[in-house]
């Protein structure tokens, strides 16, 4: 038996070699039925990931990998990829000698079962010596094996790990994939790698545009391309009217959408342009672009409309002027490049006259009776099974916008406010909105100003979905943001009435976003209004139409559990920190100091940010840490002590440390009373930052516990009287610097 020392002895260690075998590329194309271009963007990502993940859990060195996807296929190509895997040595520590072997060196039980448990005989293994003494090691090589072995077995695992939101099964192979898998190419190097998955052989041949034109065009739909070697894919591709790099196709189509707009002197619609390139990009092969014309009388429709229709039906690109004027043109994405351009432009237009006809028919049927003649309609419509009719919800809309009007100082747009709220879900039963779900809202406010509604109400019914996403910009006119204030707070105080709450990754009913949106125009728009009070109204006004809490009973001895309004403010609260957080980068402890401050009955965000914003702002002042270390020192004084009285004796401070403090404190206390309730919290804490000084001099000057019971009292209430003019601003304590 061999013995061997060592400095080094880790439980278990494994050394690699570097291969020598050189290195070739892989390709693996997986070929199917037309994917949804949604899926294809996180698919060639995923896959990307999962064959790096593979070749690094099985010791194969690689190079770089690029991934490619068109609507029938998803490709990944790996460069510099090693022939072999790389050799590994590795070692494993096991019991010690005394117990693997007895008096005559023969092993033990143990040490048969150790050997065993690694694959190796017991007269196999080896002693180290380590800083517990001498203990047995199975020594254990492992000879890399060829790549193209490794691929056949780990390949088929790698294709049906691919998750996708929605999947199918086709044949009797049971596979589940987005759509049917047609061909599958493996290459490493030159060499087809055999591996079988849904029912589908793999080779070397892949599959060209379905409609390229030319003489090849039947023997490529009935035999496939021939791929030599995966550093010609792309070329071979190409050769068979296939652009298979996404990013070369993008540059293609937003050049063509450029220089084609400007030949009409136009430029393409920006509010979309980037989700209908997406869109372009996922749905062709051969990226071609064509510029079309409709009728001019179409212009007569709301450019929303027309917008609409051409995004949503047939994924074209609008043309706007430099004003933001719609053009009675448009630009179609095709994935065919024919001599005769002009047929495939002419067959999109016949499409879109067709889309546009249509939807000037519904306009017109619309029109034909008022937006507040079918408010009494929505009574038909279920908001949710749990909570109402539409109908209802605009019941409570309308209470919950009057109170706002109040508490925010736009009394005076009371009545527009309500007026609007009344009408506000009214066009959701109109054929446009049935067609075009989207431009719900928008026609809302242009059916109001066809009947003539103030402008300020048919203004707002048109900004009252906004903002929908977290980069869309707020309602514009406060008539618009009282109005999807209040519509979201009652869809939020109603799911959270219900037991309905976003939980993990499940949000069904889009509850985060309706929040953040909630979040922006309260702090952006600067409406400072008490939410506690808000959502007790919405509550209220549930309950008074028959929605209960759902919120389950506590158990027998078991504390209270919080009820929906408490639930739902934290959730908020929550949504405020993201605000803060990914917006604004503030500081963890910033935001929770200013949060557990906030009383229990009060809770305005744009008060609570102004409060976050300043506060953050000071942090950077070289006497802040400082002045949080005297603080939080004074703070764990009265802590401890349970101290509350504030009134402090001037007659009892007897060192000068003392009294300057409490002059300081005095002064202080004006100018932060002031600037709180100015809500200027920038100016209450600069005056914070003043008491840096004279708090040290105070610790240092004095003993707070001093042995007389009243000097020792006063020192305290002048403690706590600091530590309430701080807890003013939130609870300071929650701040974390490094000297404390």
């Amino acid at each position: 038996m061999k013995k061997r020392s060592s400095k080094k002895s880790p439980s278990s260690k494994a050394k690699t070699q570097p291969s020598k075998s050189g290195t070739t590329s892989f390709l693996l194309e997986i070929g199917s039925e037309e994917l949804p271009w949604q899926m294809i963007q996180p698919a060639m990502t995923q896959l990307a990931k999962s064959l790096a993940e593979m070749l690094t859990e099985q010791h194969v060195n690689h190079g770089a990998i690029r991934s490619f996807g068109t609507p029938r296929r998803l490709a990944v190509l790996a460069e510099g990829v090693a022939k072999k895997q790389t050799s590994s040595h590795q070692e494993v520590l096991g019991p010690s000698k005394a117990v693997a072997f007895d008096a005559q060196g023969k092993p033990t039980k143990a040490a048969e079962g150790f050997a065993k448990s690694q694959g190796i005989h017991a007269t196999a293994l080896q002693i180290r010596e380590t800083p517990k003494g001498e203990y047995v090691c199975a020594v254990k090589h492992r000879e890399g094996r060829p790549t193209d072995m490794v691929l056949k077995e780990s390949v088929p695992q790698l294709i049906q790990g691919l998750s996708f939101p929605k999947t199918m099964r086709w044949n009797a192979s049971g596979m589940r994939y987005p759509r049917p898998i047609r061909w599958v190419v493996a290459l490493l190097g030159s060499r087809t790698i055999s591996v079988e998955v849904g029912g589908v052989k793999s080779g070397n041949r892949t599959w060209g545009h379905r409609f390229m034109t030319g003489k090849t065009t039947r023997l490529m739909a009935t035999k496939g391309l021939e791929v030599k070697r995966p550093e010609v894919y792309e070329t071979t591709l190409e050769r068979a009217g296939v652009v298979a790099d996404p990013l070369r196709r993008r540059t293609a189509i937003k050049n063509l959408t450029q220089s084609l707009a400007k030949t009409v002197k136009g430029q393409p619609y920006p509010a979309n342009h980037d989700e209908l390139l997406d869109q372009a990009v996922f749905s062709l092969e051969c990226p071609n672009m064509v510029c079309g014309e409709f009728d001019k009388k179409y212009l007569g429709l709301p450019p929303e409309v027309l917008i609409t229709s051409m995004k949503e039906h047939q994924g074209f690109f609008s043309v706007v002027t430099s004003k933001q004027t719609l053009l009675p043109r448009f630009l179609a994405p095709t994935n065919m490049k024919i001599p005769k351009m002009e047929v495939i432009t002419a067959g999109n237009e016949r499409v879109l006259a067709a889309r546009l006809s249509d939807a000037q028919y519904f306009f017109e049927q619309d029109c034909k009776g008022k937006l507040a003649d079918r408010v009494s309609h929505l009574n038909g419509v279920v908001f949710h099974k749990k909570l109402g009719t539409l109908y209802q919800k605009t019941e409570r809309t309308i209470s919950l916008i009057g109170a706002l009007a109040d508490a925010s100082g736009l009394a005076g747009h009371k009545e527009s406010c309500q007026r609007a709220a009344l009408l506000n879900k009214a066009d959701l039963i109109t054929g446009m909105v049935g067609e075009f779900p989207t431009l719900q809202g928008v026609m809302g406010r242009e059916y109001a100003t066809h009947d003539g509604e103030p402008a300020e109400v048919c203004q707002a019914l048109g900004e009252s979905y906004q903002p929908r996403t977290p980069e869309d910009a707020i309602p514009v006119t406060a008539v618009g943001r009282l109005l999807s204030l209040a519509d979201r707070i009652d869809t939020l105080a109603a799911f959270f009435q219900v037991g309905m709450i976003p939980s993990g990754s499940e949000d069904p009913f889009a509850l985060r976003r309706q929040a953040f949106g909630l979040v922006r125009i309260l702090v952006e728009a600067n409406i400072n209004v008490n939410l506690i009070d808000l959502l007790r109204l919405a509550e209220q006004l549930l309950e008074k139409q028959g929605v209960k809490s759902e919120s389950p009973s506590p158990e027998e001895g078991e504390n209270p559990r919080p009820g929906p309004l408490q639930i739902l403010v934290e959730f908020l609260e929550d949504r405020l920190r993201f605000y803060g957080r990914t917006l604004h980068s503030f500081r963890e402890d910033v935001m929770a100091a200013v949060l557990k401050g906030r009383p229990v009955d009060r809770f305005s965000m744009a008060d609570l940010f102004s409060r976050m914003h300043a506060l953050q702002a000071i942090t950077t002042q070289k006497d802040f840490d400082p002045l949080m270390v005297g603080f939080k020192r004074a703070h764990r004084l009265v802590e401890k002590e349970q101290w509350t009285a504030i009134d402090v004796n001037a007659a009892l401070l007897v060192h000068q440390s003392e009294q300057a403090l409490f002059q300081f404190v005095e002064m202080a206390q004006d100018t932060v009373d002031a600037s709180i309730k100015a809500i200027d919290y920038s100016k209450a804490l600069q005056a914070l930052i003043e008491l840096k000084s004279p708090i040290d001099a105070f610790f240092d000057g004095v003993l707070v516990n001093a042995p007389e019971p009243d000097i020792r009292a006063n020192r305290l209430s002048l403690l706590r009287k600091i530590d309430k003019l701080f807890l003013g601003i939130g609870d300071l304590s929650q701040i974390q610097v490094q000297s404390s």
